[in-house]
């Protein structure tokens, strides 16, 4: 027997409600207020996905992105654990509150320049690169740039702006992996070539000074900035001094940084697939530039633990350029290199350090 239905089919799912073109917005909502109860009701990490989400499917760029007149206008980062490595990356792994606290500067902003006049050397194009060779190669990445030497399998510098919204995102490294540079062109050494070696995979450009994007603190990951460095080195001195230049960035509106090993023959090495040169010594050098204002400091660290302060290691920058090789800022005027590069320690702790 054939039951006629008392209703239209039809006419029930024309009526019913059309998940095809809602199901997309529903699950993001019900998966934006899932990550929000996850954790624990803070905002930051639900931010930081939407930013992530909202730069893939081209919504348009953040506030911070729009600033064109930056002065320091180029790119952005914390820290993941390597697992069943040994040798833990930089900084020891998680970065605790505190830290947090410090790379915003704690009270320094009532000093800090309302504004920031650039010089006009600042604009000639790679200002902020040392002086570079035919048939180096100079690696570019959207966050910093890096001169790949492969005889050592190491970076012997790299460069970057550090502005303070940077340093103040959402971004987390917890979950980022280290991986080779592509863009290297006989290759970097692997996150293997660390296991068991001892040495910690040191970051050049720090994660923390890339806090603003997620994309660009993944950068810092590439085995093309990662360098072997003690442990009580890497997670003690170095990230003291680290956060201390992210301070500065916070109180100075913006500051250029260059930061890598020092180099050399004869270096020991480790690695299982790779000799990757362990280096004595790390250098970073700091310039502030607000027309008229500017000046420059230089650090040089040996790799081995340090109860040290910070001052201890301001050594002119001149010295730097004696041991690397390197000539940094080649695009200032010459006598102003000269004046800047050739301080005393004294001079340069009493100009960074007494405000």
């Amino acid at each position: 027997m054939h039951f006629k239905p008392r209703f239209s089919v039809n006419t029930y799912r024309r009526r019913g409600f059309r998940l095809r073109g809602n199901t997309l917005i529903l699950l993001l909502i019900f998966f934006l207020i899932g990550l929000f109860l996850h954790y624990g009701g803070q905002t930051k990490p639900v931010v930081a996905f939407w930013n992530d989400l909202r730069q893939v499917i081209g919504l348009g760029k953040s506030r911070s992105e729009r600033e064109e007149n930056n002065p320091y206008k180029a790119p952005e980062p914390r820290q993941s654990d390597p697992s069943t490595d040994v040798a833990t990356d930089d900084q020891g792994g998680n970065v605790s509150d505190q830290s947090e606290v410090s790379d915003k500067g704690g009270n320094t902003t009532s000093t800090r320049p309302s504004r920031t006049i650039r010089f006009d050397f600042e604009k000639q194009v790679d200002f902020l690169l040392p002086a570079v060779q035919p048939g180096d190669q100079v690696i570019r990445h959207e966050g910093f740039t890096l001169r790949y030497r492969d005889e050592y399998k190491d970076a012997d510098w790299v460069a970057y702006p550090l502005l303070d919204y940077e340093i103040t995102g959402d971004a987390e490294r917890k979950n980022e992996q280290f991986q080779p540079d592509l863009s290297v062109v006989n290759g970097t050494a692997l996150s293997s070539d660390y296991t068991r070696s001892g040495y910690d995979r040191g970051h050049l450009a720090p994660a923390g000074d890339f806090k603003f994007s997620q994309r660009i603190m993944r950068e810092t990951f590439f085995m093309s900035n990662i360098t072997p460095q003690v442990p009580q080195f890497n997670r003690g001195i170095w990230k003291e001094l680290e956060e201390q230049i992210r301070r500065w960035a916070v109180r100075d509106n913006g500051l250029y940084v260059l930061t890598g090993p020092v180099l050399k023959p004869g270096l020991p090495t480790i690695g299982r697939n790779n000799e990757i040169s362990v280096p004595e010594q790390f250098y970073k050098v700091i310039l502030y530039c607000n027309k008229p204002d500017i000046r420059m400091i230089g650090f040089l660290l040996k790799n081995e633990p340090s109860d040290s302060s910070i001052k201890q290691f301001v050594v002119p920058v001149d010295q730097i350029e004696k041991v690397t090789g390197i000539d940094f800022f080649p695009k200032l005027p010459d006598d102003l290199e000269r004046q800047l590069e050739s301080k005393s320690r004294s001079d340069m702790v009493e100009e960074w350090f007494s405000y």
